[in-house]
Formats: C-alpha cells, structure tokens, sequence
C-alpha cells in the first residue's frame, strides 16, 4: 500500500457552538410542567420541592452514578424489595432518557418549497418501467459495520413534478467472510429529460462489473492490495461510463445529456477487516464523523503538470514572441493522421481506501446533501450529536435525519452511512 497522505482536517464549525441553538421541538415526555400544573401538583404532595420541572438542554447531561434527573418527567427508578431502604437514588442508574429529536430544517429561515412531496412525475403508460419512486430506503449488517442508504427527491423537483435524478443500488454478491456490499449513487445531468435513467443505468453496469470481478476485489481488499484496486477500479469506471456514452448515441442523444457523475463505496464482510474502498467520477462528499467532529476526506484530483514538449503532435501556433505563424482565414483545419482526434473531456477518476476504528461513521453522498453538508455548520452539529450514539439509527430514524431541510438546498438528496461496530 502506498504511504498514507496528510491527515484530513476536521470541518469548521463541527461543534455545537458554532451555530446558534435552535429552539429543540417540544414533546409530551419532555416539555415543562405549566405554572398552574405545577401548583395542583404542589397541594395534592406538600412534601414535593417546589421546583420548576427542567427543560431539556440541548445537549445531554454526563451520565454517571451521580448524574442528576435532567429530562422532563424522567426520575430514577424505584427501589427493588431486594435493595436497601435507604440507598440514595442518585447512586442507581435509571432508564436512559429519549435521544434529541430530529429537525424539520436547520438555519435561520425556513426553506421555501413545502416538506412533503406535492406533485407526481408525469407517466407514460407504454414505459411504465421509467417511472422512479420518491424515496429509496435501504440498510444491512455485514462484518464489523452497519449500513444505511437513503435516496430522496429534492424540493425542487417534488414542487415541479420531475423524476428524482439520483439513483441508489446496494447489492451484495458472495457470502460469509468473503461478501463483498456494494453501494453505488449517482447523478443525472440536470435538466436533462433522460437524466434519471441515465443514472440508473451506469449504476446496474457498475454493479453487473463489481458482481463478475468480487472475489478478486474482496481478495484485494483483505490483503489490502491499495495499487490493484486502484489500477481495476479505475477500468471498470472508464467501462461502465464509456457503455453510457455508446448508448446515448445508439438512441439518438447527445452524450453530455445522457451522463451521469457517479459514486462507490465497497465493504468487505469479514469482520475483521476495516478497510473502506471508495471509487468513483463527479462531485460529491466523502465525510467521517470520527469522536464528534466531521472530517472531510474527499480524495483530490491530481493535477496534470509539465509543460506540452516541442516536436510531438501539432507545432505551436506562434512564436515565443508572439507572432502568428499562419493566417486563420475561417477554413476547417483537417485533422492531423499523426495526431488522434480528441475525445470528449474526462471526469477525472476519485479513489480512496479508508482504514476505520472502532465508533466511526463513514458518509458517502452526492452533491445534493454534500453541499448542504459543507455550508451549513447547524446541519453538521445535528447530525453529530444524531450519529454519535452508541447505536446506529434504525431506519425510519435516518431517513428523517437525512431530510433535515436547509433554505438554499433542494436538490436531491441520496446519502449512504457505514457505522462501525
């Protein structure tokens, strides 16, 4: 493996205390006793402190055998016949309070199109098989890590009435030790009417690929071949978007329309393998929350260097000085037999293998929920003090974590989180 590159920096504002605290919802287990309430429980129990009920904090309390009562209603639990009559309450641990509830949106203002999906997507009732659903959900449980993928449309689009642009497909091929999860997200070109299948269809080709070639890649992965993988993964991305091209033009469409930026995430199903494979082309986010604070570990793209070199292809156009060395009188220039036709602009490749310990949550997304990730520090906190638990959410939990709004933000949003035992 090649040496490991500089240590990623934590994101700005990842902390709670950058941002503003925002006012947390209110909950029948948790919110305050009213004055009124408080005074006709007073006069049915003297004995009762006459103290207002604690509000909760916006972060939870240190727990600990002296921690005291800080959740609303919640008390220690009452002695058991077999414990001591006067053993202090404080000294017993009670049942955990309810974990901090999710958000509507994050920010100052509110966004601007509605939270729930308004119009559907226009059918056409001899493809059918076009049509896209709103959300995409998924999850799984494989060596040392737990998954959760999510897919959204984005405001804009339920607003409009147009197909989700993103694709989400999660396959696993092989079994036991040697299984090997795939998760593959990407993005159709905006505006584009084919946008959606588009991404789909560079996500199957990807996954047919991985499924031909997974015990190879899961060989790779244990050993930690980084190089091979690399040099493979890297081929198999020039197929699949080199198919989409072939495509496009088989039914008549521009290439650039029927494109697709693309997303990849490979995980081994041996449990004590830790290594996190990440591949793909286009913009995006590859994040790790790691004891609280979010990372940004994008791979960056390696800038080409040197200069042209005199005596290989086409000569220079002037001279050092500035002089033309022909006249552009409008005429198409023919192409040059000793010099190749150039192709359409290439994406540059991404790749990135991740070691993970022990707590960490890796979070690979597109750029719907990248950017929103990037931009506002509230939508970071949140999601820290979210994900940071002892146990990952379930599913119905992170999908309302993933939808928390911001004004700004409406695109499409697909997300796919690894938490590691």
């Amino acid at each position: 493996m090649s040496a490991p590159g500089p240590a990623p920096a934590p994101l700005q504002g990842a902390g709670r205390s950058s941002v503003p605290e925002a006012s947390p919802a209110r909950h029948p287990a948790t919110e305050p006793s009213r004055p009124d309430d408080r005074a006709a429980a007073s006069e049915a129990n003297p004995s009762a402190p006459d103290a207002p009920a604690p509000a909760l904090p916006g972060r939870p309390p240190p727990s600990g055998p002296t921690a005291a009562p800080a959740y609303g209603d919640w008390t220690p639990a009452a002695p058991s016949d077999g414990e001591p009559a006067d053993a202090s309450p404080a000294s017993r641990l009670g049942p955990l309070p309810p974990p901090l509830p999710s958000r509507v949106h994050v920010g100052t203002r509110p966004p601007t199109y509605d939270a729930e999906p308004t119009a559907l997507p226009a059918a056409d009732p001899d493809d059918l098989d076009a049509l896209v659903p709103d959300t995409v959900l998924d999850g799984a449980r494989y060596g040392a890590c737990t998954l959760r993928a999510v897919s959204v449309r984005g405001d804009s689009a339920r607003y409009r009435g147009e197909p989700r642009r993103d694709a989400l497909l999660t396959a696993r091929f092989g079994s036991g030790e040697r299984a090997l999860v795939l998760v593959a997200l990407a993005t159709g070109t905006r505006t584009a009417p084919g946008a959606h299948l588009a991404a789909a269809e560079v996500c199957r080709w990807i996954a047919a690929a991985v499924g031909r070639s997974h015990e190879r890649l899961a060989a790779d992965i244990r050993a930690a071949r980084r190089t091979d993988l690399k040099a493979g993964l890297h081929r198999l991305t020039d197929r699949g978007l080199g198919k989409l091209r072939a495509a496009a033009t088989e039914q008549g469409l521009d290439p650039d329309d029927y494109a697709a930026s693309m997303r990849c995430l490979l995980l081994s199903g041996d449990p004590e393998c830790r290594t996190r494979v990440f591949f793909g082309v286009g913009p995006g986010g590859l994040f790790r929350l790691r004891e609280r604070e979010w990372q940004d570990i994008e791979p960056e793209v390696a800038e080409v260097k040197g200069e042209p070199v005199l005596g290989f292809g086409s000569a220079p156009h002037e001279t050092p000085d500035g002089d033309r060395l022909t006249m552009d009188l409008g005429i198409p220039t023919p192409p040059s037999p000793y010099e190749p036709a150039p192709g359409p602009p290439r994406e540059p490749f991404r790749f990135r293998t991740s070691v993970a310990r022990p707590g960490d949550v890796l979070l690979m997304c597109g750029a719907g929920f990248a950017e929103p990730l990037r931009g506002e520090p509230g939508l970071r906190a949140h999601l820290a003090d979210r994900w940071s638990g002892p146990e990952p959410p379930g599913l119905t939990a992170y999908l309302a974590d993933t939808q928390v709004r911001v004004k700004g933000y409406a695109d499409d949003r697909t997300a796919v989180a690894v938490w590691e035992a």
